[in-house]
């Protein structure tokens, strides 16, 4: 009776061995989701700041200049805009001196 009791012990602590190999994998899965939604959301606030940041200096260049800004290298210069060209495309187009230039930026997907 004694070598029963040893063998339904034996498998029972086999058995939780086997737990650590089995929630591992669903930890990591979980752990890289979250990490790429991490990275997306902040892809996406530095987009709209890469936003908020061309708009005031489009809008501030037509206050003090009187007319906006003729291209996009022009705002970097004069009002020190900077930002990744690795992570954004930024598409300016100027349309006259009076009015509001067409601005788009967009995120690259070769970005790792």
């Amino acid at each position: 009776m004694s070598n029963n009791r040893f063998a339904q012990k034996k498998r029972i602590s086999l058995s939780f061995l086997r737990i650590p190999y089995l929630l591992f994998p669903a930890i990591l899965i979980v752990f890289l989701l979250a990490l790429s939604s991490i990275q997306d959301s902040a892809l996406q606030k530095q987009q709209e700041s890469l936003e908020t940041a061309l708009e005031r200096d489009i809008t501030h260049c037509y206050a003090v200049e009187g007319y906006y800004p003729p291209s996009l290298s022009y705002i970097e210069e004069h009002y020190g805009l900077t930002y990744d060209k690795d992570l954004f495309f930024v598409d300016y187009q100027p349309v006259g001196s009076n009015i509001r230039p067409n601005v788009t930026i967009i995120a690259r997907k070769d970005n790792s």
